[in-house]
């Protein structure tokens, strides 16, 4: 009996897959702003170079393009400086007839327009007043440089301001005080470095409109001669005065005279004792601040 063999045939049917495609990478742009004022030269071809250089991971920026970012950031961390050579209305504010030039590290007066009248250089580096900064400045009837490092004013820098009105000179190093103008109303020269040698005997005398005198804070060792009779404030304190005469404030020959506009003296802070210079007062409608014992 013949055996019958039967073989079978396991088909196996696979599906045919399009394999899938390779992920596709997304290229890294990069955006420089402002890279004509930042950078000079740069273009946008540069940059397209420069991102051909990034590695297929997409992850690490070529050499070149890290320096470059490193460079962007120290130039933005520079910090601003003050350009003093500029035009004086550019560094100042001028502003119909007045000039502010305040806290701006000047080391000199700058160039002033003709119609100045008014000048505020307060808190800069200014160490000397030339006779030529207002030679051409007839009209300036205010100048205020508190704060400054002045230690030397030329002769005749204020000889040719025959409006000024208000001049302050406090908080420099002057030693000595320079001729004033004539219709100077209030003069302040609080904490500099002036000795009695500093100021000339007439220095006041002729300032018949000076109402404000202002000399506080310096090394005087008496009061200044010659005060005019316009004199309402006097501020004399802190300084080294040791003496006083009975024609100081008064006119020891005239018994009848009384200073009618003096309104306030002070010199508290001097080692002098008031009360041993009784008649030196006698004209004075109040008597002086300081220390009478």
């Amino acid at each position: 009996m013949e055996t019958l063999q039967t073989t079978f045939f396991l088909f196996v049917f696979v599906p045919l897959v399009n394999p899938a495609p390779p992920l596709k990478q997304e290229s890294l742009q990069f955006y420089e702003y402002d890279t004509d004022v930042a950078m000079g030269s740069l273009t946008q071809q540069d940059y397209e170079m420069q991102s051909k250089d990034i590695r297929k991971d997409g992850t690490n920026v070529s050499l070149d393009t890290t320096l470059m970012l490193q460079r962007d950031d120290s130039q933005l961390d520079v910090p601003p400086t003050k350009d003093t050579n500029l035009p004086t209305c550019l560094l100042c504010v001028c502003l119909s007839g007045s000039v502010y030039c305040e806290e701006i590290d000047i080391e000199a007066v700058p160039p002033l327009p003709k119609e100045t009248a008014y000048l505020y250089a307060r808190f800069n580096k200014i160490k000397r007043i030339a006779a030529s900064d207002f030679a051409d400045i007839t009209t300036l009837r205010r100048i205020d440089f508190s704060g400054n490092r002045i230690e030397e004013i030329e002769d005749g820098a204020f000889s040719k301001l025959l409006l000024l009105e208000e001049l302050s000179l406090a908080e420099n190093r002057l030693v000595k005080l320079p001729v004033l103008p004539p219709k100077l109303t209030t003069f302040n020269a609080n904490q500099n470095r002036i000795k009695s040698r500093g100021i000339k005997a007439n220095a006041f005398k002729k300032l018949t409109n000076l109402a404000y005198l202002y000399l506080g804070h310096n090394a005087l060792e008496s009061v200044p001669l010659n005060l005019p009779e316009s004199l309402r404030i006097l501020h004399l304190q802190y300084n080294n005065i040791t003496t006083i005469t009975d024609d100081t404030f008064c006119k020891s020959n005239n018994t009848r005279y009384i200073r009618t506009r003096m309104d306030e003296i002070r010199m508290e802070g001097n080692p002098i004792v008031l009360a041993k210079h009784v008649n030196a007062f006698a004209c004075l409608r109040m008597l002086p601040v300081g220390t009478y014992y």
